[in-house]
């Protein structure tokens, strides 16, 4: 009951200009009913034993008034002789006469005075409605510029607001400085990706080819070959390591390259090339790869789909099968692998998105990689606008499922498609699609 409450109090909660307008309606509303209320005492006050004596209707004197005629009595001076009222009957008459005035002026104040401020109100909230828009024409701009950076990435663009120093100046201030610092630190962090770059992989290279010359010399013994293969497998492992905490890195930066593609063929590409892998480890994989346009940097959607399929074959057990699919619907496209193997615990899928981070035993493992397959993918998917999400197989292994923005934004070929949350509701087993070796 609690969170249905505050659900509904989230979704009525009024904006801010509709806020800022029921405040200054409201005090208007209040200050013009403080306003009436004391007219109304003022006014009740004069009408009252001091104040100017009223009039009476002379065929409310008595039954010797003048057939019909109306009299205006105001004092005992005027009382007509033919009324023949006693003198001292007069003033009770007066004083009746005059509580009646009294109430009908006072009645027609408040009927007039509260139609008069209903109107009044009702012109308040429209510039009330007014005068916020205005006063909330800066927070917009802010609102628009932060969009604007959050669109295109450009942490180069600024508010700039030079209006009076205030509060909103504060703010526009300090956003101009946020955007310059994370503008410093995404360059610092992209010119420290480049030289690591290099002056990582130059020397793994190096020694890649020296044990490489060593090994195939002539005069070359088992030992020193023996000795060599196993260096060439540590420098491969050292690389691979390498290489995925600089392309993590990059991933986790903006995607400043985009273009235009079909993730199906880009990942029938990666399926051709991971065939020879697949059959070694006796994994069949089956393919079902429906058109998906997505717009984003054709490397690092390859990794992604690479790291997924890698994945997908050296967690599985010999003979295992592998399933992807790519499908587009309701403004998005998903790339979804699917694999068997050992069985995942619900409550340990999240964890293999993180670096370094592998299940059981698997940290000696290196054949196995160095367990930033799955961190790169998340922030490759991340980087182009997009999730991913895994879910357990109750036979064993896993459902991958990479949601990325279509291209163009109003692609809709086919029904809204929800997220997996199982093999089986994806309708992935033997004999679905193609099967390649």
């Amino acid at each position: 009951m609690t969170t249905l409450r505050g659900t509904l109090a989230g979704k009525f909660r009024p904006t801010v200009r509709a806020r800022l307008t029921l405040v200054y309606g409201g005090l208007f509303l209040v200050g013009g009913i403080v306003l009436l209320g004391l007219t109304y005492f003022l006014v009740d006050a004069s009408l009252g034993p001091n104040g100017p004596k009223e009039a009476i209707s002379g065929n409310s004197v008595g039954p010797g008034a003048a057939s019909g005629a109306e009299q205006r009595i105001t004092s005992f001076e005027e009382v007509p002789p033919e009324a023949q009222i006693p003198k001292d009957q007069v003033g009770h008459l007066l004083i009746e006469a005059r509580g009646d005035t009294q109430r009908e002026t006072l009645n027609a104040l408040l009927t007039q005075g509260g139609i008069a401020l209903g109107m009044v109100g009702a012109i308040a909230l429209g510039l009330g409605w007014f005068f916020a828009d205005r006063a909330l024409s800066p927070m917009h701009k802010i609102t628009e510029t932060a969009r604007r950076v959050a669109r295109s990435h450009d942490l180069g663009e600024r508010i700039a607001y030079d209006g009076p120093r205030d509060d909103v100046k504060e703010l526009a201030d300090t956003f101009d400085t946020m955007l310059e610092r994370l503008a410093r630190a995404f360059d610092g962090q992209r010119r420290f990706v480049a030289n690591a770059s290099h002056e990582l992989r130059t020397p793994l290279a190096i020694n890649r080819t020296l044990v490489d010359v060593a090994v195939r010399r002539p005069d070359a013994t088992e030992d020193v070959k023996r000795l060599g293969e196993s260096l060439l497998v540590v420098n491969e492992r050292h690389e691979r390591l390498i290489d995925g905490l600089l392309t993590l890195a990059g991933t986790e930066n903006t995607v400043v390259d985009r273009s235009p593609l079909d993730l199906s063929l880009v990942a029938g590409h990666v399926l051709d090339q991971a065939a020879a892998e697949a059959a070694e480890h006796g994994v069949m994989v089956h393919r079902r790869l429906g058109p998906a346009s997505a717009e984003g940097d054709p490397v690092l959607l390859e990794r992604l789909v690479q790291n997924l399929v890698e994945n997908a074959i050296r967690h599985n057990h010999e003979g295992g099968e592998l399933w992807v699919s790519t499908t587009a619907g309701n403004g998005r496209i998903e790339l979804t692998v699917a694999n068997t193997g050992p069985v995942v615990p619900p409550y340990d899928v999240e964890t293999i998105f993180e670096p370094f981070r592998r299940l059981g035993n698997d940290r000696v493992r290196s054949d196995r990689g160095t367990g930033l397959g799955l961190s790169i993918v998340r922030a490759t998917a991340v980087a182009h606008g997009g999730g991913v999400n895994a879910v357990s197989r109750p036979a064993g292994g896993l459902v991958l499922t990479v949601v990325l923005p279509s291209w163009p934004p109003a692609l809709s070929r086919s029904p809204a498609l929800g997220r997996p949350q199982s093999a089986e509701t994806l309708n992935l087993g033997p004999g679905r699609g193609r099967t390649s070796d």
